[in-house]
């Protein structure tokens, strides 16, 4: 019997995935936040050199935590992050539905929907494979 996979994902403001991760089932989402960062592509415009990073960050309050604010601020990444028993997530419900269709659209794979795959690496290449259809699909428009 397969296992429901777990995606961690960022993506862009129309939403194409810039970078894409999978994880075990007990690790927090705060903890994956680091490496997709570092995992974004630099990305060439029209116009100007490339951008190395994300100017602005959305998060939930799962990423409320003072070790990722000051890790987002010492790379000059500004971040807007509810916080717990503070604000409520429904200001960020605007920008969460973006990741929410994207994760729609990678469960649209059939091949995702359940994992098979005993290698995390194999599961990994064929979520990399969809992200990139998304992405021409998206681009092909």
């Amino acid at each position: 019997m397969g296992r429901t996979p777990t995606f961690l994902l960022i993506t862009e403001r129309p939403g194409l995935p810039l970078s894409v991760g999978i994880s075990g089932a007990n690790l927090h989402d705060s903890q994956a936040l680091e490496p997709l960062v570092r995992g974004i592509p630099p990305i060439r415009f029209r116009r100007g050199p490339r951008r190395r990073k994300p100017a602005k960050l959305h998060g939930d309050k799962g990423y409320d935590y003072a070790h990722l604010r000051k890790w987002l601020r010492e790379r000059g990444i500004r971040h807007r992050i509810a916080r717990k028993g503070i604000e409520s997530s429904n200001r960020l419900g605007r920008h969460r539905w973006v990741i929410e269709r994207t994760m729609a659209w990678l469960a649209g794979c059939r091949r995702l929907h359940r994992r098979y795959e005993r290698k995390a690496e194999h599961f990994l290449a064929f979520t990399s494979i969809a992200c990139t259809l998304i992405c021409y699909r998206r681009l092909a428009k």
